[in-house]
């Protein structure tokens, strides 16, 4: 049973401590909410956030009361909390990346939506008709897309140059002509 007694001591103890703590936050944010409302803005000129630092200051300071020994008066005590709570706060900011509001009229050197979808569809087709060539004619144009000359063309393909010209040509007619036609 001396346990109990005990538990019950310490939670009295406990009671009271959390009394006084209570009663000293009253009087903090009886007699110091100024001060700390101008300590923080002295630190940051955003309201939203500013309202947030006084926020984290007064969480610092119910923490921190019952470390409060008296060596000091509260005032100094909360203004204490507030500043370093403060600086704090400044360098977590400054460690953030800086967001920018974009003009709304932003250039853009992508294609439109609409552009871009045309020039896929495009580029669907164009290969669609490459598949639809013959083997010889496909070898040749895909190496004259891939920016080859007649010359290197027939080398790749072991062929004369005016072969490799003569596929290339036929190749870019039957393309104009399969891409010509309505589908």
């Amino acid at each position: 049973m001396a346990t109990g007694a005990a538990t019950r001591a310490y939670e009295v103890a406990g009671d009271a401590h959390d009394a006084a703590r209570t009663a000293l936050f009253k009087q903090v944010t009886a007699t110091c909410s100024g001060l700390v409302g101008r300590v923080a803005l002295s630190f940051e000129a955003d309201a939203a956030l500013r309202h947030e630092l006084v926020q984290d200051i007064m969480l610092a300071i119910w923490l921190a009361l019952p470390s409060w020994r008296g060596d000091s008066s509260l005032k100094t005590f909360v203004a204490s909390i507030a500043q370093k709570r403060s600086l704090k706060h400044v360098t977590r900011r400054a460690r953030e990346p800086r967001q920018v509001e974009l003009p709304t009229d932003l250039p853009s050197h992508a294609l439109a939506p609409d552009e871009e979808a045309l020039r896929n569809d495009q580029r669907k087709q164009l290969v669609a008709a490459i598949q639809r060539l013959p083997i010889p004619q496909r070898e040749a144009i895909v190496l004259s897309f891939e920016g080859f000359g007649y010359a290197e063309v027939a080398q790749v393909l072991g062929i004369s140059v005016n072969a490799a010209t003569l596929r290339c040509q036929r190749a870019k007619a039957a393309l104009r002509e399969s891409l010509e036609r309505p589908a």
